[in-house]
């Protein structure tokens, strides 16, 4: 029951109502939700910038080729790595990946919609993201999330459990 009423129902949501903005309780909320996620060595490397401004959203949309909805969308939530508190080599991708599900699940749960698009491993662009929001050398964008009030919810896909994928003991 609990798959079928959430989970399962979560959409990559790529249209939103460009006149509804996301609180900031709610916003706090997911963010929230998003740092319940497991960490390597529970270092919690990930670090977030909310970005609402249409100028800075612009920016980064210069910057991303795939994600022009932001501009009609509530904020763009880059979420990063800082790899000076990560577990070890590498970890702060981990950590942040983790964070990134649970910030996508937070915003279906509160009636939100959020796309993940991906800023790492893309050289270009982690380099632009970094110079735009001025962030420092140890904190590595690892993506954004596009958020906010869906103005179209996707389909809902096909059952995608697929017994071939799992394997017992052995491949």
């Amino acid at each position: 029951m609990f798959l079928e009423a959430g989970l399962l129902t979560r959409r990559s949501v790529r249209k939103f109502d460009p006149d509804k903005k996301i609180s900031d309780a709610d916003m706090a909320d997911v963010l929230k939700i998003a740092m319940y996620a497991p960490s390597g060595c529970n270092k919690q490397s990930w670090r977030f910038v909310v970005v609402d401004d249409a100028k800075r959203k612009e920016e980064l949309m210069q910057n991303h080729p795939h994600i022009a909805f932001l501009r009609e969308a509530a904020a763009g939530i880059v979420v990063c790595g800082d790899t000076n508190s990560q577990c070890d080599e590498g970890f702060w991708v981990l950590d942040c990946a983790t964070a990134t599900q649970n910030l996508l699940l937070a915003l279906h749960g509160k009636g939100l919609g959020g796309c993940w698009c991906a800023v790492y491993p893309y050289v270009d662009r982690m380099a632009a993201f970094q110079r735009v929001l001025n962030l420092p050398d140890n904190i590595k964008p690892l993506a954004i999330v596009v958020a906010g009030y869906p103005a179209q919810i996707p389909p809902q896909p096909q059952n995608r459990y697929s017994p071939d994928k799992v394997h017992h003991n052995q491949w």
